[in-house]
């Protein structure tokens, strides 16, 4: 990039690999995810005072304050949450050794990997190289699809909630054109019959004691649903009102975006010292996406209008198909809120330890088992082997997730009566239960992309998702008929809800 704007090339290149290694000393003393799964150990509250004291290479108020919009000021007895300690304590010396120069050039690099969207072709294409290297992506997306990226909030997916451009705009678009309205109430009726099975399991499960039971079945049912969108959102005052201090200019596409970004950051910033409000519209005012969500300080399931269609789900087929599909999706959010990070928090999304000491001991047991299976899958693609550590709150609620629906499913034919089979096709609803859960999570992945995938990645591999939960199921095994002791069928397998 630095020669495109006219540097040294061997200079360039000198100074970028300092850059470079000034990000790996970072990278180096920050913790790994491996470590970070433990929420309780990265609550560590501090006054800016006691931050100043401690670490006086930043000048903390002055910092915070010329982050936070200019109507909201904090002084030094403003209370953080110091998430890793060592790291501040380790930052303060690597500074000091770190020339001004290369830390000037790494925070230049990284405004540039940010912003090189918005540059000429030829810093795209430069872009483009790096992302080969990473991804294996061979071309460079049209610049008209990255506008509607931006435009739609798809570009901000790894950034905060609320700075994601224009999307509440355009989900009210997308809802009033596109949704069906039936698809709501189908969608919700399942989540309370999957939610029922899960309180089944809890009474059933043998390793917890009657109090952590109790505790967590409040936990569940205090679990707060949100399906396809807010009524809010189809209000034009009330967007008009949220966007009242948002200035777009079609002249200046550039600022339009920095605006966007200022907005939705000084937007989180104004809720500082306000209690979280589980029914702020505006935090589930995103359904022009294709995915679901669990949040832990909320304690509530978020399925937005996006996954309420295609392949997930259609009101007018087969209920094993729908099940299999979104049901699956449904118990895998539900199951969430008691993962290994989930279920630190109570059911006011409060981090409290609600658990008994023994039935903790047994909770762990039974979630290493689900951390050494997929930590035992070697990928063929790559020869790495996942990441069970990372991997496992999403593989405990894959596992509980088709379990639960499955269950669900069945509940439905005994109310029902069952349902005739798919045309054209020799499986039993049932087996077409776990084809469609399976087709689910079909996937097709560039060699690069898998291995950052399983270095970085909190989901195992789609293959592995579906491999790894379905031969732990009972069920699977005996409506596929599979061998005792075969691949789907494992003498031993691993059971956490």
């Amino acid at each position: 990039m630095a020669v495109l704007f006219g540097a040294d090339k061997n200079k360039a290149q000198s100074e970028l690999r300092e850059s470079l290694e000034f990000e790996i000393a970072l990278a180096n003393i920050s913790w790994p995810a491996e470590k970070r799964r433990n929420t309780n150990d990265l609550y560590n509250i501090r006054t800016l005072k006691q931050l100043q004291e401690a670490y006086p290479y930043v000048q903390w108020v002055d910092y915070a304050n010329a982050l936070l919009p200019a109507k909201l000021k904090v002084d030094e007895d403003e209370p953080v949450n110091l998430s890793v300690p060592s790291f501040f304590e380790q930052l303060g010396p690597l500074l000091e050794r770190t020339p001004n120069r290369v830390i000037a050039n790494y925070m230049m690099w990284r405004i540039h990997a940010f912003s090189v969207v918005f540059l000429s072709e030829q810093f795209r294409k430069r872009q483009l190289q790096y992302a080969t290297a990473l991804s294996g992506r061979q071309e460079q997306e049209a610049r008209w699809k990255e506008c509607v990226d931006i435009t739609s909030g798809s570009f901000y997916e790894d950034i905060e909630d609320e700075v994601d451009g224009l999307a509440i705009a355009v989900g009210s678009l997308y809802v009033r054109k596109h949704f069906k309205q039936d698809s709501k109430a189908i969608a919700l009726d399942m989540v309370e019959q999957i939610r029922g099975v899960f309180d089944n399991i809890l009474s059933e499960v043998d390793w917890m004691d009657e109090a952590t039971k109790v505790e967590a079945k409040n936990k569940l049912h205090s679990m707060t649903t949100h399906i396809g969108y807010p009524d809010e959102m189809l209000e034009n005052s009330k967007l008009e009102e949220y966007y009242r201090n948002l200035e777009i200019d079609p002249s200046k596409y550039f600022e339009s975006f920095l605006n966007m970004n200022i907005f939705g950051t000084d937007y989180s910033f104004n809720k500082l010292r306000l209690p979280v409000n589980k029914t702020d519209w505006v935090r589930h005012a995103r359904p022009a996406v294709v995915n679901a969500f669990y949040s832990s300080i909320e304690n509530s399931i978020q399925f937005p209008a996006g996954i309420l269609q295609g392949h997930f789900f259609h009101a007018a087929r087969p209920k094993y198909m729908n099940y299999g599909a979104i049901g699956f999706v449904i118990g895998h959010e539900i199951t969430h809120g008691f993962d290994d990070q989930g279920r630190r928090f109570d059911l006011q999304g409060n981090l409290l330890d609600w658990w008994a000491e023994d039935t903790q001991k047994a909770y762990l047991d039974k979630a290493k088992c689900i951390i050494e299976q997929y930590g035992n899958f070697t990928d063929e693609q790559t020869g790495l082997n996942l990441n069970g550590i990372n991997t496992q709150g999403e593989n405990i609620a894959d596992n509980g997730g088709v379990k639960e629906s499955y269950r669900a499913y069945r509940q439905w034919v005994e109310k029902n009566g069952p349902e005739p089979k798919l045309p054209g096709l020799d499986y039993t609803p049932e087996q077409m239960f776990w084809i469609s859960a399976g087709q689910t999570w079909c996937a097709k992945y560039r060699t690069e992309t898998l291995k950052m995938r399983i270095t970085t990645g909190v989901h195992s591999p789609s293959q592995y998702r579906v491999m790894g939960t379905f031969s732990n199921m009972k069920d699977f095994s005996r409506d596929f008929n599979c061998p005792d002791g075969s691949r789907m069928n494992p003498v031993h397998k691993c059971e956490v809800w």
